[in-house]
């Protein structure tokens, strides 16, 4: 039994997670694209377009004292009810996992059909950002923008300043230095 996702164009802020089963040494081949194009990996999520940046494998062994899940939430900010009915199963995980955030299809409406060595773990949501706040009351935030004056306004001459300046300081360090080598 295949396990088959659609991924949308709009899609953002959904992170897929899956378990490779593969000896550790099969994993470098097949989760790096070739220079001939071949990559496993893609052939095996059934992917039409990945992009390889935003493929992430993680070796659970090398997660140390953390576990999977509080990786997730650390990395991924992942959280949700669901989530947090899975963590105990995600935890049970050993060996290597596969993190596909959204931009990893590259915005590429595609079908997914997800073969072996790959096992769908949990397809989770990141949060959404909290939009709203109070909304601005000052003056300067009502009425129209007038419109710009004739430019006669007073202006800034520093920049004029600076320039003289270093036309009076260069020539005389060249003078000062000339006559500290003599």
């Amino acid at each position: 039994m295949s396990t088959t996702m659609h991924i949308k164009t709009s899609e953002h802020g959904v992170i897929r997670l899956f378990h490779i089963d593969l000896p550790r040494e099969a994993i470098e081949r097949f989760t790096t694209q070739a220079g001939t194009g071949e990559w496993p990996l893609q052939y095996a999520l059934g992917a039409k377009s990945l992009r390889s940046a935003f493929v992430e494998v993680i070796n659970i062994r090398d997660l140390g004292e953390m576990s999977l899940s509080q990786y997730l939430i650390n990395a991924h900010d992942v959280s949700g009810a669901d989530f947090q009915a899975m963590r105990t199963r995600l935890d049970a995980l050993t060996g290597f996992a596969l993190v596909l955030p959204s931009q990893a299809f590259d915005q590429t409406e595609q079908d997914l059909t997800i073969a072996t060595p790959l096992r769908w773990i949990g397809t989770f949501n990141e949060p959404k950002a909290a939009m709203g706040g109070a909304p601005i009351r000052s003056d300067s935030s009502k009425g129209v923008v007038g419109t710009a004056g004739s430019g006669a306004g007073p202006r800034s001459n520093t920049g004029l300043w600076v320039v003289l300046g270093l036309f009076v300081v260069i020539p005389l360090g060249i003078i000062v230095a000339r006559f500290m080598l003599n």
